[in-house]
Parts: C-alpha cells; sequence; structure tokens
C-alpha cells in the first residue's frame, strides 16, 4: 500500500466551504434575533454563542482522542486527499483491511472530519467577529474620531491569530502521528481560546465583583494551579497513562509505587517511545499519572479554600461562586475516580475534560469582573461594598 503524504491541500477549499456552510446557521441567528439591538449587544452576542460553540468543539475534540479517533483520517487537512470519508471509502477499507486493529475506520474517519469542520465553523465565527469588530470600529471612528467599543476590537483579532495557530497544532497532531507534546498543547490551545472568549464576553456588560486583594491574587494562584494541573492531566491523557493506577487512594497496592520520572516527562520522543528511542517503560506510565494525582490533591484543597473565603466574604453574589467552585470540585473529583475505578470510561473521560473547561471559563469570567471593578479593595470592608469611612 502506498505512503499517505502528511499534507494534501487538495480538499482545502471544500472542507473551508462546508466550516463556513456550518457557521451560517448561528450567524442568520444572530442576524434575526438581534436585528435591531446596538452593535456592542450584537457583539456580545456572538462572542457568547461562539464562546458556547468552542466549549461543544474541546469536548468534541476530547471524544475524537478518547476514541482513538485522531488518526481515522492520516493526512490533513482532507481524509486520504478527499474532502469527507466518502470520497476516501476504498482507501479506508484498503487501510484498514492490511491493519484491522489500527486508526483508521469509517467511524473513526468520520468522527476526525467531523472535529476538522466544527474547527472550521468555529474559525469562521472568530473571522466574523473580528471583521464586525473592525467594522463597528471604523463607524464610530469616522463619526466621533473616537472609538468607544466595550471591548477594542484588538481582542477579536488576537483571538483570530490564536484560533490560526490552533489549527496549526491540529494539523501536528495528525502529521506528527499524536505525538505527545503537541497533542498536549493542542488541549491547552483549545481551553486558552475559550479564556479569550470568556473574557471578552464578559467585558461586553459590566458587572464589577469586589474582592480583597488577597482573595484576588488567591484567584490568580489559583488559575495557575489549574492551568499547570491541566497540562498534567492532557500529559497523562495523550500517553494513556490514566489506567497506570486503577485503585485509589493507593495506586498498584502502594503509597509509594516504582516510577520513572525522567522517562515519563521527558518531552521530546514520539507516542508510546522511550528517551532512549525503546518503549517507553511502565514506570514512566505510573510517574505520569501520580503526578496528576498529587497535582489533583493540591487543587481540590485550592478550589476549597478559595470557595471557603469567598463564601465567608458575606456577599451574596461572592457565596454564589463559592458554590460554583464547590461544586465544580465535586464534579472533577466523582469523574476523576470514575476514570480511575471504572476502566476509563467515555463518558467519565469527556465529563472530566468539560469539568476541566468549565474552571477556566469561571476563573477567567471571576477575574475579568474583579478587574471591571478597578483595583481590589484594600480592606475586606470595601471588598463587600461598605463605603469607605470619612476621615
Amino acid at each position: 500500500m502506498n505512503p499517505v503524504a502528511a499534507y494534501d491541500m487538495a480538499p482545502l477549499a471544500a472542507i473551508v466551504l462546508v466550516g463556513g456552510l456550518l457557521a451560517l446557521g448561528p450567524l442568520a441567528w444572530l442576524r434575526l434575533r438581534y436585528r435591531d439591538a446596538r452593535p456592542a449587544a450584537r457583539l456580545r452576542a456572538l462572542t457568547v454563542l461562539t464562546l458556547f460553540l468552542t466549549f461543544d468543539l474541546v469536548l468534541f475534540g476530547a471524544f475524537t482522542r478518547l476514541t482513538d479517533s485522531g488518526l481515522g483520517c492520516p493526512d490533513w487537512p482532507g481524509c486520504y486527499g478527499s474532502a469527507s470519508p466518502v470520497g476516501a471509502r476504498s482507501d479506508i477499507h484498503a487501510a484498514h483491511s492490511a491493519l484491522p486493529s489500527g486508526p483508521v475506520t469509517q467511524g473513526k474517519a468520520w468522527i476526525e472530519m467531523t472535529h476538522r469542520y466544527l474547527a472550521t465553523a468555529v474559525g469562521a465565527l472568530i473571522l466574523a467577529l473580528t471583521v464586525m469588530s473592525r467594522i463597528e470600529a471604523r463607524k464610530q471612528h469616522r463619526v466621533n474620531n473616537a472609538v468607544s467599543l466595550a471591548v477594542s476590537p484588538w481582542w477579536a483579532t488576537v483571538t483570530l491569530a490564536w484560533v490560526c495557530l490552533q489549527g496549526a497544532f491540529g494539523a501536528l497532531t495528525v502529521t506528527m502521528k499524536l505525538y505527545p507534546v503537541i497533542v498536549t498543547a493542542h488541549l491547552l490551545g483549545g481551553l486558552t481560546l475559550l479564556a479569550l472568549l470568556a473574557a471578552q464576553s464578559h467585558s461586553y456588560v459590566r458587572a464589577p465583583i469586589s474582592l480583597a486583594p488577597g482573595l484576588y491574587r488567591a484567584a490568580l494562584l489559583l488559575a495557575l494551579l489549574c492551568g499547570l494541573q491541566i497540562a498534567l492531566g492532557g500529559w497523562v491523557s495523550t500517553n494513556y497513562a490514566v489506567l497506570a493506577c486503577q485503585d485509589f487512594p493507593t495506586c498498584q497496592g502502594h503509597w509509594w509505587p516504582p516510577m520513572d520520572f525522567d522517562a515519563g516527562f521527558t518531552l521530546q520522543r514520539a507516542l508510546g517511545a522511550g528517551k532512549d528511542g525503546g518503549y517507553l517503560p511502565f514506570a514512566a506510565l505510573t510517574a505520569i499519572h501520580f503526578v496528576h494525582r498529587l497535582g489533583a490533591a493540591v487543587v481540590l484543597v485550592a478550589l476549597g479554600l478559595m470557595a471557603w473565603r469567598l463564601h465567608a466574604s458575606g456577599e451574596r453574589r461572592l457565596q454564589r461562586w463559592a458554590l460554583a467552585f464547590g461544586g465544580l470540585a465535586v464534579w472533577q473529583l466523582a469523574s476523576g475516580l470514575a476514570n480511575v475505578l471504572l476502566g476509563w470510561p467515555l463518558a467519565a473521560a469527556v465529563a472530566h475534560t468539560a469539568g476541566a473547561a468549565v474552571l477556566v471559563m469561571m476563573l477567567t469570567i471571576l477575574i475579568t469582573r474583579a478587574r471591571q471593578g478597578g483595583r481590589p479593595a484594600r480592606s475586606r470592608g470595601f471588598a463587600a461594598g461598605r463605603p469607605r469611612p470619612a476621615p
């Protein structure tokens, strides 16, 4: 069987057309629903809609990875040089017949191509957001010689640049045969895209939250911890290390099982390969899993402390945030344990990714709203909205 070229741009125009047609539905709904609204309201609605669809895309990307469909089409951007698995039916059949246990099947090819169609549609929506933001900024500048948009059009421009970079990582994910560091970067890129859109969506409407300086810093620290933990989670998933420990709270019956940290956290290696070119030892998978488990304990404690401090503020809005963080901590703990104890079921794995995505959006929104309130209050009393005492 002839080798497949890694890149074949022949079907690119057709795939872009499919993504554009998928994006027309949300854009048409937006046009009808907000035809009489102010420009800022239309831009915010498009941002929120794109955020929602990007969240769905992140989950579908997790589904693609977890069903081993990432190489369902071994070339990019099409499938064996075709715009859909329909045109590649004979190639898919030949690849599956040559290697029945391999990554290429009709079902996996459709999952992979559907992910590419949806990613193209999200890219088209972000392009539309960028164009609309730029057009509105130019209109205001011509009329008032100034721009008073709630959100700078540069936000949308940066988001467009980021989604293009994300597309490049998607291509490398396929052409580099699920190289772990590339797949993990692709996951982190998707969550960063969520953060960019979440910040923009909550910048159009001012709903400031007053946080004491210590609590604001705690939110920033929690965001950093969660980012590191999500990167570890991506490393676990892309190296298929979830099942290295199938018991809890111990791992392989030990509190500190045999582990190879050096091999496990060598970044420049192919999937399943050790740093010396041989097979990745099981002790390396154990190290990857165990570090993520330790990180989960730290993040859960940090989430609990954040929820407790928000609730102790006495402000009703912050107490609702406390309940949300507490509920999310329970969700992540339950879905993580289900992955370990139930043998990595698909539903639990996708739910765990969903929890991570929601956590990224929640922290982004909390920090964005706190920044809307200006400089964090100098004392807890001011954070709760009490008036400054007279001199």
